[in-house]
């Protein structure tokens, strides 16, 4: 067996192909679906993917406003944030932000999360967008319907 035959390609502006995804968040479990959407983000879903090398895709996320959380975490859970100030530490229930039409931050929060520390976490969270409604500013990149129910 001729052992040089085997070798390792490591990705490479050259060769990585950057597409434009759609999915739509109605209905869909918030955690499920960052997961998800982190990972086509991190570029896991091509066969040349490399952890030190952005080779993640494009994602726009419509209906922001209509992810939905099992349990009592609507209620429950709490976003934690610091204005910088003392005593400027803030807390906000999924509830409220909802209602203050902040639905957007619920799902870039959760997919961030899941998504490398780094200067590469930061280019590839550059690469989502999410929208509370229907429409979006993208239509000239012909972003591509994914289902990610099915996965």
């Amino acid at each position: 067996m001729d052992t040089l035959s085997f070798k390792t390609v490591s990705a490479s502006e050259k060769i990585v192909k950057r597409a434009w995804y759609v999915v739509d968040a109605e209905n869909q479990v918030v955690g499920r679906l960052a997961s998800r959407i982190a990972h086509i983000l991190r570029g896991k879903n091509k066969p040349y993917y490399t952890p030190h090398f952005d080779t993640g895709d494009y994602v726009i996320v419509l209906n922001a406003d209509k992810v939905r959380f099992t349990g009592n975490k609507t209620s429950e859970k709490q976003y934690v944030r610091y204005t910088g100030y003392p005593g400027g530490q803030r807390f906000a229930s999924p509830k409220q932000l909802f209602a203050r039409d902040k639905s957007e931050r619920i799902l870039e929060h959760a997919i961030g999360k899941m998504l490398p520390k780094t200067k590469l976490g930061k280019a590839q969270i550059k690469k989502l967008f999410v929208y509370a409604g229907t429409e979006h500013p993208h239509a000239a990149q012909k972003p591509v319907s994914v289902n990610l129910l099915n996965k």
